[in-house]
C-alpha cells in the first residue's frame, strides 16, 4: 500500500528536544542594525549544528507577479546586502530582470529560528561576478560552464555529456570565465528574526528601514 501522507504529516513533530533546543531571545538586546544579528544567529546556527545553514529560499515574482522560489546558497552579507548567485538567463535571473525585488528565507530548525529578508536587488559588476565564481569550488565552475540553467533538457545522456566536457575545463581552466555568471546582491528594507517558544509564546522581531536608519518593532506571533 501507498504511504498516507496525512497520517504521516500528524506523526510528525516540531522542535522536538531531542535534536531542538530553544534559545532565549529577549528583543530588547537586539543592536541596530539586523545585520549584526544576523551575524550572530548564523554564527550560533553553525555552533548548534545546523545543516547547511547558508542554504535559504529565494522568491522572485515573473512578469505576470506570479510567485516562484528555489532554494539557493548565501553568498555573502555585508552593508551593501545579502548575496546570491546564478545565470543570468536562468528562470530567476530573468524573474529578477524583469523585477528587480526579491524575499529571503532561512530556517534553522536545529534552534527555531527563522529569518526573513526582503527588497530590491541590483547586481554586481562583470569582475565581482567571476571573482566570486573562481573562489568556489571546481564543481561550482564545471556547473556554470555547463551554463544552460532553466532550458528543457533532451535527455539525462546529453546533460552527463555536456558536464564532463564543462569538469575538464574546469580542471584545465580553473579561471576560465562565465559571462553569465551574475552575483546579485539583496539590500533589504525589512528582516525580521522569528525565535520559536515551546509554549508558542514566539517571538517576532522586525527592522524596517527608514531615512532615519533602521526602526524596530514586535509582531504577535
Amino acid at each position: 500500500m501507498g504511504t498516507d501522507l496525512h497520517e504521516l504529516l500528524r506523526s510528525l513533530r516540531v522542535w522536538d528536544p531531542a535534536v531542538t533546543e530553544l534559545p532565549d531571545f529577549d528583543p530588547a538586546t537586539a543592536p541596530a542594525d539586523p545585520l549584526a544579528l544576523f551575524a550572530a544567529w548564523f554564527a550560533q546556527a553553525v555552533a548548534a549544528g545546523q545543516v547547511e545553514p547558508h542554504t535559504m529560499s529565494l522568491a522572485t515574482a515573473d512578469e505576470e507577479g506570479l510567485p516562484d522560489v528555489r532554494t539557493v546558497m548565501l553568498h555573502g552579507a555585508d552593508a551593501s546586502g545579502w548575496s546570491f548567485a546564478t545565470h543570468v538567463g536562468s528562470r530567476k535571473g530573468r524573474q529578477l530582470a524583469a523585477r528587480p525585488y526579491a524575499a529571503l528565507g532561512f530556517y534553522w530548525a536545529v534552534q527555531g529560528r527563522q529569518v526573513r529578508v526582503r527588497g530590491p536587488v541590483t547586481s554586481a559588476p562583470s569582475a565581482e561576478s567571476q571573482a566570486d565564481l573562481h573562489a568556489r569550488s571546481t564543481g561550482a565552475l564545471a556547473a556554470a560552464l555547463t551554463g544552460r540553467q532553466s532550458e528543457v533538457l533532451s535527455s539525462v545522456e546529453e546533460m552527463r555529456r555536456e558536464s564532463q566536457a564543462a569538469w575538464d575545463r574546469a580542471q584545465r581552466e580553473p579561471d576560465a570565465p562565465v559571462p553569465s555568471w551574475t552575483l546579485y546582491r539583496l539590500r533589504p528594507d525589512e528582516v525580521e528574526f522569528f525565535q520559536g517558544d515551546a509554549a508558542r509564546r514566539h517571538v517576532r522581531l522586525v527592522y524596517r528601514r527608514t531615512e532615519a536608519g533602521w526602526a524596530k518593532e514586535l509582531l504577535w506571533p
